[in-house]
């Protein structure tokens, strides 16, 4: 008898510290105009992966704008020096050409869901953000977003934003107070959350669902205060997550591994990174495996190519482990919940990976 194959959907992002009601209003908001694919787009999510199908285009298009950073966080791959060395200086510090991003945006426009603006580093470093989601909007790409640290979104930079047509910004919120302050310098607590007061006074003075603003911390960052950094961000935020640390930084050693892995992202997703090269997953920060160069190729070819099909197979013979991303991913490691955290009187169970410190910077 074959054994079940594990295949995680959307592991290592929680959304446990928010209720039901708040869960259902965000995707209510996201899906606003398009919610029939909306639907579509969610159920292939989960039933390619399990199914093994290797759709005519991914759902959604990692679209790297930016590798560097403006940062130099403690858990952040961009600080350490193989990052640089392979990611950054090789390629005109880290920024996609212009012409690159639209000539991806025109192929996969009317083919994918969803288009995400960044990976590893600050997309808003890139002078032509707002023009490339207003592109890439223009051409009918429904869900348009981007993760960023916060440093660029005073109102000004807010309201180009809100032009261009963008529908989700997340920003990375790691502790409150003096932890952030830590975690985050030299960006200051209190000035990252006026930005959020400012945009969400501005959005409900003038009726505007959209963008969406949502958050996502690492839990040793909130650990101490995991209610009042909820009910800090509750009232200006569109949706509060939380994710336990990876080892971002590839340091691990004992890693216990789910048996029969298999990953989903290699039937959800593709990236292209700012030098212009495709990556299998989100999770190959160094770009180890190359798949193909968008430069030269289209994301059809690169999808459906042999190097990303040896790769699907790979995993598919449970053989990930030969794989040097796919060996030091969170994906195929073994999680269990081992802390709990009450939120306005809700208990939220806590799942961290086995045999991983949950302190930032290790």
């Amino acid at each position: 008898m074959t054994k079940k194959k594990y295949i995680p959907i959307n592991k290592g992002h929680f959304f446990d510290l928010e209720p039901p009601e708040r869960i259902q209003a965000f995707k209510e908001k996201i899906s606003r105009g398009w919610e029939e694919e909306y639907n579509e787009y969610r159920k292939l999510w989960t039933e390619l992966p399990k199914k093994r199908i290797v759709r005519e285009y991914p759902l959604l298009v990692d679209l790297e704008t930016v590798s560097r950073c403006n940062l130099s966080c403690p858990m952040c791959p961009t600080v350490t020096k193989e990052f640089v060395d392979k990611r950054v200086t090789p390629f005109k510090r880290g920024q996609i050409d212009f012409d690159l991003a639209k000539k991806v945006i025109d192929e996969v426009a009317g083919k994918i869901y969803s288009l995400r603006f960044s990976w590893i580093g600050e997309p808003t470093l890139h002078k032509h953000l707002p023009d490339l989601i207003k592109y890439a909007k223009d051409k009918n790409i429904k869900e348009t977003s981007f993760l960023t640290n916060g440093y660029k979104l005073k109102m000004e930079y807010f309201l180009k934003l809100v032009k261009s047509g963008i529908d989700l910004i997340t920003v990375s919120i790691d502790g409150m107070g003096e932890n952030y302050n830590k975690i985050r310098y030299p960006l200051k607590f209190d000035e990252t959350l006026q930005k959020l007061k400012d945009i969400s006074n501005y959005k409900k003075e003038n009726n505007l669902e959209k963008p969406l603003i949502k958050i996502q911390g690492v839990w040793p960052a909130i650990r101490e205060y995991p209610e009042e950094f909820y009910n800090t961000f509750l009232p200006v935020t569109d949706l509060i997550a939380f994710n336990p640390l990876i080892d971002y930084l590839h340091n691990d050693n004992e890693i216990v591994y789910e048996d029969e892995f298999i990953c989903p992202q290699h039937y959800q997703r593709i990236v292209v990174g700012s030098n212009g090269q495709g990556s299998m997953c989100s999770s190959d920060d160094f770009m180890d495996i190359e798949i193909g160069d968008f430069r030269k190729n289209s994301v059809y070819d690169v999808w459906h190519g042999e190097k990303f099909n040896k790769i699907r197979a790979m995993h598919e013979n449970n053989k990930f482990m030969e794989i040097k991303p796919c060996k030091n991913c969170y994906y195929p490691r073994k999680a269990q919940a081992d802390e709990e955290a009450y939120i306005n009187g809700r208990l939220v169970k806590i799942e961290n990976y086995v045999n991983r410190a949950q302190k930032v910077g290790e």
